[in-house]
């Protein structure tokens, strides 16, 4: 059952960042791709009606860990507290962008909450990146499962380490272009006219900056968390992930070069992204949060789940509401399917 409440999860939050993942990288480019007021009205038209429901799987996602894995979610919460703050208020800020902008046409009160979801979209590819950096990394935690971390120390991999370093970095930064690119894919399908020839050529220009920054995370993954590669040892059929990840990104290139193929261009970055974030799952297994340089400790499925009873009877629950939920996404996404056009008025 342990292992079963992993792989749920890991479900759960891929399909959050899936999801969450394109109205992120749109709010992160709307300032670049629309020109004037009206433009960015249409983007806003493209991710007001889903962006909250998006994040219903943080929610769900978030309540599953608290149920499954007790432990974790204490020992995450807490040691993460501060950056889990940081995260609540960007939340925040970007719901109140979207959702006060048209409310006061006033030439202050429009541009101000245009500068909001800007930076508040961008900083949260950022920090989600930076959260899993820190996953993969591992934290300093004590035989008891507690540690605390400071926002940063001295930015290296010492005896020391901060949320912030040169490798959370890194995996921030590729979190960032990944989301980036994925959602001008979503706007590149969604919608018609200047915003969506912009987005498209943004699309083909970060996909070279996601292949760089690609190879260095995998790179310094490798050299910083052995569970990695002792994982792919004992289980090879893990290499079907990564090669899946890498056919998924050669298909988002050939697709965003060829005519009329901007869904399956957007599909293969949502194929992509949960390629990649399924292959950190399978890669740490059964860790749910390795302890920074000491191999044999930290947090596992067996040690932080919750007992095997009630993992039984939440399963009962869990798949008639996991019914319920990806059914009322299939029917949001089919009423909402079809290009926006020039001239949408915004959520």
């Amino acid at each position: 059952m342990e292992a079963l409440w992993f792989w749920l999860v890991a479900f759960m939050l891929t399909a959050y960042v899936i999801l969450d993942g394109f109205d992120l990288g749109a709010g992160a480019l709307h300032l670049l791709v629309a020109r004037n007021d009206a433009e960015r009205n249409q983007i806003l038209a493209s991710v007001g009606p889903v962006w909250d429901g998006n994040e219903v799987w943080l929610i769900a996602g978030g309540g599953v860990l608290y149920f499954a894995f007790p432990k974790l979610y204490a020992s995450g919460f807490s040691g993460f507290y501060l950056p889990l703050m940081i995260v609540l208020w960007l939340l925040i800020l970007r719901a109140l962008a979207i959702e006060f902008r048209n409310l006061v046409r006033d030439p202050a009160w429009v541009p101000f909450w245009d500068v909001a979801l800007w930076g508040a979209s961008l900083l949260l590819t950022i920090f989600f990146g930076c959260a899993l950096g820190n996953v993969v990394r591992g934290v300093p935690m004590d035989a008891s499962g507690v540690f605390f971390l400071p926002l940063w120390t001295n930015w290296r991999l010492g005896s020391e380490v901060g949320i912030l370093d040169w490798y959370t970095v890194l995996v921030g930064l590729f979190a960032a272009a990944t989301l980036i690119q994925h959602g001008a894919l979503w706007l590149n399908y969604k919608l018609a006219g200047p915003v969506q020839e912009r987005a498209l050529r943004i699309a083909r220009k970060i996909w070279y900056l996601v292949v760089v920054l690609l190879i260095a995370v995998t790179l310094a993954s490798f050299a910083i968390q052995p569970q990695l590669r002792a994982r792919l040892e004992v289980y090879p059929l893990g290499y079907l992930l990564p090669i899946l990840a890498l056919i998924a990104l050669a298909s988002v290139f050939v697709f965003t070069r060829t005519p009329q193929r901007e869904l399956h261009a957007f599909l293969s970055s949502c194929l992509f992204i949960g390629a990649m974030m399924l292959n950190v799952a399978h890669g740490l297994f059964p860790y749910v949060l390795p302890a920074y340089r000491q191999p044999d400790a930290g947090l596992t499925i067996y040690n932080s789940a919750a007992p095997e009873h009630g993992l039984r009877i939440g399963l009962a629950w869990w798949i008639p509401g996991i019914v319920l939920t990806i059914g009322y996404f299939v029917y949001t996404y089919r009423r909402l399917r079809g290009k926006i056009q020039p001239g949408a008025t915004g959520h």
